[in-house]
């Protein structure tokens, strides 16, 4: 009977942790979504926005990074795949490191974007540039945070080895990354493409 109260137990906290995932990522998605309505009235509070702020936006080199974030969510799912199904360690490692790496491009894809804007002369406090530095750098700061959480996992992994039965913290990363992923499918469509 200990036995079986101790299996019950961790399912219980996984459920509970999932939850806690599930119950974050709820408040997040009400959160980008204030930023994201602001975003668009400001925008059209703009009269000029066009010549003001859309000639500035490169889009092609902005959806070459976005190509890149959404990569990164292939390359977790194919680390949970190594590991759920093979207990391929190793292949979770690589595919680990690989979404780090994605995602640090993406943030210097961001800086890039956010250097040429400044030097275009577009600052925090112009009437378009409060809203966009935002939502943006808001998100880029949700990038980090996974890049840092991904940091943790691998060190974990090094210390002690997940496996197909001790994964779940990699699948709670999983969820956050793929929901940073659609958050900034929605704000490329919605800055740079509408």
């Amino acid at each position: 009977m200990n036995e079986q109260h101790t299996n019950v137990a961790p399912l219980a906290q996984h459920e509970n942790t999932k939850l806690a995932i599930w119950l974050f990522l709820g408040g997040e998605v009400v959160f980008f979504v204030s930023l994201i309505l602001v975003f668009v009235f400001s925008r059209l509070t703009i009269s000029n926005y066009e010549a003001q702020f859309r000639s500035l936006l490169s889009i092609p080199i902005i959806a070459a990074n976005t190509f890149v974030l959404v990569t990164s969510s292939y390359f977790v799912v194919r680390g949970l795949e190594a590991i759920n199904i093979k207990d391929d360690r190793k292949g979770l490692q690589t595919n680990l490191i690989i979404v780090m790496v994605l995602g640090l491009l993406f943030l210097g894809g961001q800086a890039f974007e956010w250097i040429t804007l400044f030097n275009e002369g577009m600052t925090l406090k112009s009437s378009f540039g409060t809203p966009f530095f935002t939502v943006t750098g808001i998100h880029g700061t949700h990038v980090f945070i996974g890049i840092l959480w991904l940091i943790y996992l691998l060190v974990s992994h090094k210390r002690r080895p997940f496996t197909r039965d001790n994964n779940r913290r990699v699948e709670n990363f999983g969820l956050y990354w793929h929901f940073v992923d659609i958050v900034w499918i929605v704000l490329f469509t919605v800055i740079y493409l509408v």
